[in-house]
């Protein structure tokens, strides 16, 4: 019997990752779709489907060759009843029966949960987490993301809200505006754009001198590249930049440990690129506010996955609920 495979997707809103990959979640096949976000979302779904008819075609395989078909939603999840709550940024609207939409149009049978979610699961199972059962990942893109597991199960919450590291409150008082309404949450000052709002902020209230000042008049603005970049070559702005990035992160990170005290906490996401320079005053922040048992159990690595994290994720949904 020719072995069967597994259908990760991970749904962005720019992008749509698709993969095929074996039950012992060896990327196998992998490609993206543009994510058409027209007419409130309607051709997202059938786009997938088409998509991995077309590779299986390519391939010339038939869909007999498929176990079933995971993705990660960005979004609270109802992982029960396959249900996305919301999902502004896609244009569907609240309550979307994403699992039933899946299963109609591949044919396949379909498991959802949170893109973030699925980027810890992915990790978990084939990453950076090597196999620990108690993880937390925090991904720093664009937003700030995360999931938890516990055990080897995704704590999702009463609502489908469990995880949302992004949304911690770090500054109480005078903080920045976040998109979920509140103000002064992580991701305001964790992201790239977060760390890029730090930088301005200190070039706008000092007259240091700084590479990053040279490249602001000269180019118009600066990228969090930029930062770490000034930061390896000794900046002295940009050092005090990711210094109070990582106090933020550490803060929040210890107070995750001290609650849930997992094995591993793992960070991803387009920042996460930095490296070093990034996890070295995090884990310092991370060890001052960590209870002294957190301290030295809990280890703190760079996520290895890159972008197949969530792919890989969603293959493991498969693997495990169907």
């Amino acid at each position: 019997m020719t072995e069967k495979w597994l259908v990760g997707v991970d749904l962005g809103g720019t992008t749509t990752k698709i993969a095929f990959l074996s039950k012992y979640g060896e990327l196998l096949h992998k490609w993206e779709i543009p994510t058409d976000k027209s007419e409130n979302g309607k051709n997202i779904i059938v786009n997938i489907a088409k998509a991995i008819d077309q590779k299986l075609e390519e391939l010339d395989q038939s869909r007999d060759k498929l176990v079933g078909i995971g993705m990660g939603a960005p979004g609270p999840v109802d992982t029960a009843k396959g249900i996305i709550y919301e999902a502004v940024n896609l244009g569907w609207e609240n309550n979307t029966p994403l699992k039933d939409l899946l299963e109609v149009e591949t044919g396949l049978h379909a498991v959802i949960d949170n893109d973030a979610n699925c980027a810890a699961l992915g990790e978990m199972w084939k990453g950076a987490g090597d196999g620990a059962k108690d993880i937390v990942c925090v991904t720093l893109g664009t937003g700030v993301g995360g999931g938890v597991i516990t055990n080897g199960d995704i704590v999702h919450g009463v609502k489908g809200a469990g995880g949302e590291i992004g949304h911690i409150t770090v500054v109480p008082e005078g903080g920045y505006q976040c998109n979920c309404g509140k103000t002064g949450c992580l991701e305001t000052v964790a992201s790239a754009t977060g760390v890029v709002r730090l930088a301005n902020e200190k070039l706008d209230a000092t007259e240091q001198e700084s590479t990053l000042r040279a490249l602001r008049d000269s180019h118009g603005s600066i990228s969090a590249k930029d930062i770490f970049d000034a930061a390896r070559e000794q900046d002295g702005l940009a050092l005090a930049v990711i210094d109070q990035l990582a106090f933020y992160l550490g803060l929040s990170l210890a107070n995750l440990g001290n609650g849930l005290n997992p094995e591993k906490i793992v960070i991803g996401g387009g920042v996460s690129k930095a490296g070093d320079i990034l996890l070295q005053p995090v884990v310092k922040f991370f060890k001052q506010f960590s209870f002294p048992t957190v301290r030295t159990s809990t280890h703190l690595s760079i996520a290895t996955l890159g972008n197949d994290a969530g792919v890989i994720g969603a293959a493991w949904l498969v693997k495990n609920k169907i």
